[in-house]
């Protein structure tokens, strides 16, 4: 597979997508994963997105991850952010409860009805477990949720570092095992993932690129 392209840099281009409430660090984790190495892009309509470069399982990938800032106030660009991705993590902190229960009746609902790949993985992420003294939600009711909704999952402090990587790795090893998003993320998806952009007469004037 690889050899069709070996002109590029990279084997597979896939593009990721951090959902979750304000707040529950999502842009922190992004910083985590990708300040040792990344390419800082303009925030366009309203999303944030780094590239970052890594080899897991024998592969040279592009990694995309778009970071879905302030998405939660402004939602009328919803579905061109899911549009595509391989990969969706889901957000919450576990020092506070709602940013739990908005799994299931927000984000879970969002990626039903805007995911465009049937087979696109899915983890869970619970932050800011070095706050272990404040934690509501135990590891035990994040283990049962993505247990429910097929989801991947791992707790982590995007502030240490702990498991930050890893939650990264996990879910592109799982893209890497799926054939359906490979095939995809070897060929159209490198030349419009950055491109996608909504209609002009669609962008609101609520200023939906401050955070």
């Amino acid at each position: 597979m690889a050899s069709s392209t070996s002109q590029q840099e990279f084997d597979y281009l896939f593009k990721l997508l951090l959902i979750g409430d304000s707040g529950v660090g999502k842009s922190t984790l992004l910083l985590s994963f990708t300040s040792d190495t990344f390419e800082d892009l303009s925030p366009t309509i309203g999303v944030d997105f780094k590239i970052k470069h890594v080899t897991l399982g024998g592969k040279k990938l592009k990694l995309a991850i778009w970071d879905t800032a302030g998405q939660e106030r402004f939602r009328t660009l919803t579905s061109s952010y899911y549009r595509g991705a391989q990969g969706i993590i889901m957000v919450y902190d576990v020092t506070r409860r709602d940013t739990f229960t908005n799994l299931a009746d927000i984000w879970a609902k969002e990626i039903d009805l805007y995911s465009t790949n049937q087979d696109c993985i899915k983890l869970l992420v619970g932050n800011k477990v070095d706050k272990e003294s404040e934690r509501v939600v135990s590891k035990k009711e994040g283990i049962d949720f993505a247990r429910e909704y097929g989801c991947l999952f791992l707790e982590c402090s995007a502030k240490t570092r702990v498991n930050v990587e890893q939650c990264f790795e996990e879910l592109v090893l799982k893209i890497l095992d799926t054939p359906s998003l490979l095939s995809e993320g070897s060929s159209g998806v490198k030349k419009n993932i950055f491109k996608e952009s909504p209609p002009q007469n669609d962008a609101s004037t609520t200023g939906c690129c401050s955070s």
